[in-house]
């Protein structure tokens, strides 16, 4: 795939131009041209689902085939890791040592599914338990669901991408899949390698176009088994809408904090939570957005984590040494700013950042914040953070479950007990304890509660909402 050529749809092993309107891509750091996606119209969208099931139906391909072609996805995709890099920075703004780390991140999770496919089964049933079944025997089976169908996020355009696809071909399925329109190069590239990999292309298509039009024709199909998403809570909600009682799993929004207790380690809570709230610009649903903060330690901690604010290098993503660059685009960025201001108006005082350039927001950092300010009461997702101090646990994590949201905390203490407790009460999906709440492994479950989502992430349990359980039951 060329930079600044016609980016092209994949269906039924064929590359092909969309039918509908053209959309610009650009490099977010310069503007400069990298290509243009033509959107699928409704025909080509039913034409790849039809595809999808056709090879779903006519291809069998065992767990150990499976294994074998996402091990060698893994190995064409660190054989390109520069280059893939190169893309990821370019199309999206995330710096270079994210970028780069996303590439590794994304060949581990096609291996660990690779993994997981091999040895994803069902379990015995003890029906001998029962009264009068003692010649009877039972056992479940994992059967693959049919056409999976997924949309991804702009703010991490590769491994997102592949934890939809890997763990959908590891356990059996078909995939149609449509990247975000301001970051389809990565996407289209992993599809490249796929098909280099062996993968048959009827299983793999790859549809481009906006949300609205081609999105919400995929999500609705009647011909897509399993639908995963990751994205807005209002779009998520439209679409389990429209599926009615056809399986989804669905990624969504987060106002995510994290808490610092006196008692925790201040200098390492002090360096993930500036990590946490700014790396990627802040643009990941569980970046640390509300930071509370133990008031009898808040005058210790705060220039701890102030000096790894401004210990952050902000700028051109291109450059290795760069932490911060621009966001996706300069209307967020601008949208962000205006927030910023509003809490101004309301008395917040910026301890940090606050300045706009273009697309580029300086990390941010507010406190005093009115509480019906829109950084503390809607997803900012820019690098944007706010301090609340708090002077009881049970004070904070009431003040963590008070929003309607609920995908990832995190929690920095030495008590053991205490934190256990915490992990208990707060009501979120996932609970990191003495690190910040955006850290994430590929291969742990991942995924949220209330308006955070449905549906649970990492190859392993992805799998298992990508199949169905069925029970199997022998008379002797």
């Amino acid at each position: 795939m060329k930079v600044g050529h016609d980016i092209k749809m994949l269906i039924d092993g064929r590359w092909i131009e969309g039918e509908g309107p053209a959309i610009p891509v650009v490099e977010k750091w310069t503007g400069a041209d990298l290509g243009r996606i033509r959107s699928a119209v409704v025909a080509q969208v039913d034409a790849a689902v039809a595809a999808a099931r056709a090879a779903f139906a006519a291809v069998r391909i065992e767990p150990y085939e499976r294994s074998r072609l996402l091990n060698r996805v893994a190995d064409l995709i660190l054989n390109d890791r520069e280059a893939m890099a190169a893309m990821i920075v370019a199309e999206s703004g995330v710096p270079w040592k994210d970028a780069d780390n996303e590439v590794a991140r994304a060949a581990e999770t096609f291996r660990v599914s690779a993994e997981e496919g091999r040895r994803l089964t069902g379990e015995m049933v003890p029906i001998q338990g029962a009264a009068g079944q003692s010649g009877r025997m039972a056992y479940t089976l994992r059967v693959p669901r049919g056409v999976v169908g997924g949309i991804s996020s702009f703010n991490s355009p590769l491994n997102m991408v592949a934890h939809k696809v890997a763990p959908a071909l590891a356990s059996g399925n078909a995939v149609v899949f449509k990247p975000p329109v301001a970051t389809p190069l990565s996407a289209t590239r992993l599809f490249e390698l796929m098909l280099e990999a062996g993968v048959p292309g009827g299983l793999i298509n790859l549809v481009h176009g906006g949300g609205a039009e081609v999105g919400a024709s995929l999500a609705a199909h009647p011909g897509v088994d399993f639908f995963t998403f990751t994205g807005s809570t209002p779009v998520g909600k439209a679409i389990r809408a429209s599926r009615g009682m056809r399986a989804t799993a669905l990624e969504l929004g987060s106002i995510a904090a994290t808490i610092v207790c006196a008692d925790g380690d201040l200098e390492r809570a002090a360096v993930r939570c500036a990590q946490s709230g700014f790396r990627r610009q802040g643009q990941a649903c569980t970046s640390t957005q509300r930071l509370f903060v133990e008031r009898s330690v808040l005058e210790r901690f705060l220039p701890m984590f102030l000096a790894q604010v401004a210990a952050l290098k902000v700028g051109d993503p291109r450059d290795r040494s760069t932490d911060v660059g621009p966001m996706i685009s300069e209307a967020e960025a601008v949208r962000a700013e205006a927030w910023v201001r509003e809490a101004e108006a309301k008395c917040a005082r910026v301890l940090a950042g606050g300045q706009r350039r273009g697309a580029v927001l300086a990390p941010t950092v507010l406190a005093e914040v009115d509480p019906g300010a829109k950084v503390l009461c809607e997803e900012i997702f820019a690098p944007v953070l706010t301090i609340l101090p708090f002077d009881t646990l049970d004070e904070a994590i009431e003040r963590v479950n008070a929003t309607p949201f609920g995908l990832a905390a995190g929690l920095f203490t030495r008590d053991l007990s205490r934190a256990l407790k915490a992990a208990e009460r707060l009501h979120v999906g996932v609970v990191h304890l003495n690190e910040a709440s955006s850290s994430r492994v590929d291969l742990m479950p991942f995924g949220g509660v209330k308006d955070s989502g449905v549906g649970v992430e990492g190859p392993r349990y992805a799998m298992r909402e990508m199949t169905e359980e069925r029970l199997v039951t022998i008379t002797l």
